[in-house]
């Protein structure tokens, strides 16, 4: 391992072992971000381990990624440095060009060798035949070598399904299950997909490893206006036919045909991933038994009437030609005129404005002046309503106003107080088949219910001369033929949402259709009650918040969908011989398991009369089926072993966008079918946009595909990838344009194991995630870090080591080897209360802080010297120590990153009496009270900082070698550390240090030294005098005297502001109250240089 052993150096670190608490991970805050992404861009530079660069990836080590205040330390000590070259360069100007004439060019450095494509070895689903870590493949970190053959070998071990007792009960642990929210069948994986997986599985192994029954259930759903859309688009394209052209039966076969290939990437991409489901209890919402559970549902409520028929106003796409939920609509908000593509239109819209025009009043020259928001609708209108008490009216209520469009219709002029007579003026129109608010008051009034459209957005009969027209035509016609006949008045801007489908983004249109309803009210009141009662909690706060605010105001729910692809409505209608039934109405309606069960329900309600069954062509709403989603995975209806044991689920990890879609009704459903809650938590994970904070969209080019970012993909086959979809040529050329600004040289090769550590971390619980695909490459460095270090230690094991046969205190451990246990022990009590509490960015910062800042950047680096030089019983102490801290390190991020974790725990050596398998069935680490030590971490963290403060200095002057230090205590127990530790400090300060001499506060301060403050309790000394230019070196002082009072200043009125004093925690202000102590004993130490050097003048 290559490191500047001169200043004793830390792997990769550019000023020494980082003083505790510095240096974190990437996180999403931009200073930061800015820092791993510099960071990301190393190439050279002290502490890169032998072996060189990460493999595949651009020639640069592993990042050390530090925090801005580092970042603004080492910007200002590189301009001194700076300085410092420049003045010697001065100096040399006079033999600099004879120099120069005499010195032949550098050669260009030679080209990293292209490795050729990894080629795995080991059979199919066998353990994986480990490679000596000096093939080229393995010199350095790639991540392809890494996880391969890795995940075919858990999957066929058995390690992904639930550890049951030999009695079939779960384990004494417990158990911990999750199931899956299913993707879209014909989807593709996404990074909110990657996210939730990612999320996901830590927690599945982080419990598996802790010992408990797991199951982590996946599947797929069938996803029914969503499949249905893109196969019919695809239909259409390939072969210029729809699915009538093919029919029902053929249209469906093609749907199942087109989910096997999508279906299979979509799992390919989850096992990619590294995602430990069950793979033999895979579901899919159409499933045999899926299926079953759906068709019990239906029967079971349509028996008892909670779910009914109803001619109602339903949101009617004309696009994809069905009905859809009020949550499949989004609302556009427009301030005022706005023209708005609309599918099927070549020109754009008019939305966003209100015509005002009259009615003549039958049998008078009155007219009556009422004003819409859609024209085109008053081709439908069947009445007038007024406020009872408007005295403009009240002389009009019980006439009839002329439809000028349509023959021989007279419409009623109503009084009503649902009207505002202060709005507009005071009339409105009627529309009862096309407006929510109308329907209501047409049932009052008893008005004509006038359906004018077709279900492709066409005008009907209904609509007179108008019939055949497109209805946003018929928006203008109609205007112009109102001008013409001398009833139009005026159009002004209206501020106004309008409903658009989710999916198709067609203008919703409000029709009238007879469909399936499901009735909510009780059921809400019974799911918001398990939620208050906290048998299920929702997190995070603002989810639960959510939750309540829609399920207290819920509206019945629109089961009906007029597709062909998804669950057919199991309800048959009787056509009774001789009358004509009303299929709007439900008491010709059967449900039943079979048509035998509904034939058998209508012979009994129908006695005596001929009938046959006619099955509903509607399908039921996807969401019906997802609802269902926690236990028909498990085997309801039936009772099988895995819902009497498993059932209710542990979690639930999801989007909060599908809070009410998907997660309520699981709530609803599970209580009403299976009488328990359907799991107890519920984490709703943050969306993740782009690097701009947009949202994820295709026709934006910003969707990532995860396996793009394991793989790395050329700016070229990403523009290619989107010819490969259902985007309009507009919409392609829009999203190449962003690929190219996002990616310009593609997406660089990150490995599964960065993706999910990236996508971890980034969960706060706060806002949405801005993704940065630089971000994830500088974990990729993190991966590398691990790798290298690993490798390290691996070539310290001789092959007949054995270790220990636990990890338990010997009592031989140095007090470097107590510093690291200590640290090694809280990192596994801040990740084992972090991952509980669902704090994952905290969990990640744990193991991040304990991977790099502790174990790499301190002990594996200062553990040299106890290897080397050490007496036998040291150097196996620190040895086994080393081994300790590595297994355990591994282990705890092993949730994180399981194929770079495996890949390395297989190479350890195991403990006396482990056959453990694998790593993810090893037991993860707890928390053991006897490797505590505060006042261990407390004394080598003094001896760090003499250490660091040494080299520092030493840079500072440029002193190379034959360097005298002095490090003087300001208390006792510092002292004692410093003097027991005199050798440590000494061979981690490097090479040039000659001598160091430890004082007490006693004693008086050095001569001829400058100071560094390692803290209020120890200073170190550098001796200089004859060495450096000393008026030089005084103006220096004063300048960072001046800086470090101003600090004292800033921070001393923090500390003394009774109000801050009231705000912060009493442990945030003690260690503000250290850090005023730290910046006073700072000054002086530069009060003191500058008497020294000036003292030095004198001699």
């Amino acid at each position: 391992m290559a490191t500047n052993s001169g200043r004793g150096n830390t792997i990769n670190a550019s000023e020494g072992p980082s003083k505790v608490g510095e240096g974190a991970p990437p996180p999403v805050a931009a200073g930061v971000k800015d820092a791993v992404k510099e960071a990301a861009g190393q190439s050279d530079g002290p502490g890169v381990h032998a072996q060189g660069q990460d493999a595949g990836a651009a020639p640069t080590a592993a990042p050390k990624v530090k925090t801005e205040k580092e970042l603004e330390k080492e910007r200002k000590k590189a301009e001194k440095a700076a300085k410092f070259e420049q003045k010697k360069a001065q100096q040399a100007a006079a033999n600099a060009s004879a120099k120069t004439k005499d010195k032949k060019p550098k050669a260009p450095k030679a080209e990293e060798e292209v490795l050729p494509p990894y080629v795995e070895e080991t059979p199919a689903g066998e353990k994986k035949r480990l490679r000596s870590l000096d093939d080229p493949q393995l010199k350095a970190y790639n991540p392809v070598a890494v996880e391969s053959a890795w995940y075919e070998w858990w999957e066929k071990s058995g390690f992904f399904k639930p550890e049951f007792t030999p009695d079939g009960k779960v384990k004494e642990e417990g158990s911990f299950v999750i199931v899956i929210p299913p993707p879209n069948v014909t989807g593709a994986l996404h990074m909110g997909h990657a996210l939730g997986n990612s999320l996901q599985d830590v927690m599945i192994r982080w419990n598996r490893m802790h010992g408990k029954t797991t199951l982590w259930l996946p599947g797929c759903d069938h996803a029914g206006i969503s499949t249905q859309s893109v196969v019919e688009n695809m239909l259409w394209r390939r072969q210029g036919k729809t699915r009538h052209d093919l029919g029902r039966k053929k249209f469906v076969e093609t749907v199942w045909e087109w989910k096997e290939d999508y279906h299979k990437r979509i799992n390919n991409a989850q096992r990619k991933m590294g995602g430990s489901t069950d793979w033999s209890r895979e579901a899919f919402t159409m499933d045999k038994n899926l299926s079953a559970a759906v068709t019990e549902t239906f029967v079971k409520l349509h028996e008892e009437g909670t779910i009914y028929r109803a001619n109602r106003l339903v949101n009617w796409c004309t696009q994809l030609n069905t009905a859809l939920s009020n949550l499949e609509v989004d609302n556009k908000e427009l301030t005022g005129r706005t023209l708005l593509d609309v599918p099927g239109y070549d020109k754009k819209v008019e939305f966003g404005i209100i015509v005002h025009f009259k009615y003549p009043i039958e049998g008078s020259n009155e007219t009556i002046e009422v004003a819409t928001t859609r024209p085109e609708t008053m081709l439908g209108d069947s009445g007038i309503a007024v406020h009872p008490q408007d005295e403009r009216y009240k002389h009009l209520v019980g006439k009839k106003a002329v439809h000028p469009f349509i023959k021989d219709r007279l419409m009623p002029i109503v009084a009503d107080d649902y009207v505002d007579k202060e709005f507009g003026t005071g009339a409105v129109k009627i529309t009862p088949a096309h407006d929510p608010n109308d329907f209501a008051l047409g049932q009052r009034h008893n008005l004509e219910f006038i359906n004018i459209l077709t279900d492709d957005g066409f005008m009907n009969g209904n609509a007179g001369p108008y019939k055949g027209q497109k209805r946003f035509d018929v928006r203008y016609a109609i205007q112009a033929d109102l001008k013409e006949r001398g009833l139009y008045v005026d159009k002004k801007d209206n501020p106004m949402k309008v409903p658009l489908c989710s999916k198709s983004k067609d203008v919703i249109e409000p029709i009238m259709k007879p469909q399936w309803w499901m009735r909510m009210k009780d059921l809400a009141a019974e799911a918001i009650k398990v939620v208050k009662d906290g048998q299920i909690k929702i997190k995070p706060e603002s989810a639960e918040k959510s939750y309540y605010r829609w399920m207290e105001d819920i509206n019945d729910w629109c089961l009906s969908r007029q597709l062909w692809w998804g669950h057919q409505c199991p309800v048959y209608f009787a056509k009774v011989e001789g009358e004509e039934g009303d299929q709007a109405e439900d008491t010709l309606w059967f449900s039943g398991r079979t048509e035998e069960e509904a034939q058998a329900k209508a012979e009994k309600a129908l006695p005596g009369k001929k009938f046959t069954l006619e099955r509903d062509e509607d399908v039921l709403d996807t969401w019906f089926s997802s609802g269902l989603w926690p236990f028909s995975t498990l085997g309801w209806p039936n009772k099988t072993h895995d819902l009497q044991t498993l059932y209710p689920t542990s979690v639930l990890e999801t989007g909060w966008d599908i809070l009410f879609f998907w997660i309520a009704r699981m709530i609803m459903l599970g209580l009403k079918m299976v009488g328990e809650i359907p799991f107890r938590e519920v984490y709703c994970h943050s969306l993740v946009r782009d690097s701009e904070g947009r949202k994820m969209s295709k026709s934006l080019g910003n969707v990532i595909d995860p396996l793009d970012v394991i793989s790395g993909i050329p700016l070229e086959q990403l523009h290619e990838k989107l010819a490969l979809g259902n985007l309009h040529p507009s919409e392609v050329e829009k999203a190449k344009k962003y690929q190219k600004t996002a990616f310009p040289d593609g997406i660089p090769q990150c490995g599964a194991d960065a993706l999910r550590f990236c996508m971890v971390n980034y969960t706060t619980g706060g806002g949405d995630i801005n993704f940065d695909i630089k971000v994830m490459h500088g974990y990729r460095k993190f991966c590398n870090k691990i790798y290298q270090a690993t490798k390290y230690v691996l070539g310290k094991l001789d092959n007949d080591f054995v270790p220990q046969k636990t990890g338990k205190l010997t009592g031989k451990e140095s007090l470097a080897e107590k510093w690291i246990l200590h640290k090694m022990n809280t990192a596994v009590k801040e990740i084992n209360e972090a991952i509980p509490q669902r704090e994952f960015n905290k969990s990640t910062l744990a193991a991040y802080q304990y991977w790099y800042n502790h174990l790499c950047d301190v002990y594996i680096e200062n553990s040299k010297a106890l290897i080397q030089d050490g007496t036998d019983d040291e150097k196996r102490s620190a040895i086994d120590t080393l081994y300790t801290v590595l297994d355990n390190a591994l282990k705890l991020i092993h949730p994180f990153m399981p194929f770079l974790t495996e890949e390395l725990w297989q190479r350890l050596p195991r403990r006396p009496g482990d056959e453990t398998p694998s790593i993810m069935l090893a037991r993860y680490p707890t928390y053991d009270a006897e490797l505590d030590s505060p006042a261990a971490e407390a004394a080598y963290e003094l001896v760090l900082g003499c250490s660091k403060g040494v080299r520092s200095l030493m840079a500072e002057y440029a002193l190379k070698d034959e360097a005298k230090v002095f490090v003087q205590t300001y208390d006792e127990t510092a002292h004692e550390t410093a003097v027991e530790q005199v050798q440590s400090i000494k061979s981690l300060s490097g090479k040039g240090v000659t001598n160091i001499e430890v004082l007490s506060a006693s004693d008086a301060r050095p001569a001829g030294c400058v100071a560094f403050p390692v803290s209020s309790a120890a200073a170190v000394f550098l001796h200089v005098k004859g060495r450096v230019d000393i008026d030089e070196e005084i103006a220096k002082a004063g300048k960072k005297l001046d800086k470090t009072r101003a600090a004292i200043a800033k921070q001393s009125k923090i500390v003394n502001d009774p109000n801050y004093q009231q705000k912060v925690a009493a442990d945030v202000l003690d260690a503000d109250r250290r850090k005023l102590t730290d910046l006073e004993s700072e000054a002086t130490g530069f009060e003191g240089t500058i008497k020294q050097f000036e003292a030095l003048k004198l001699e």
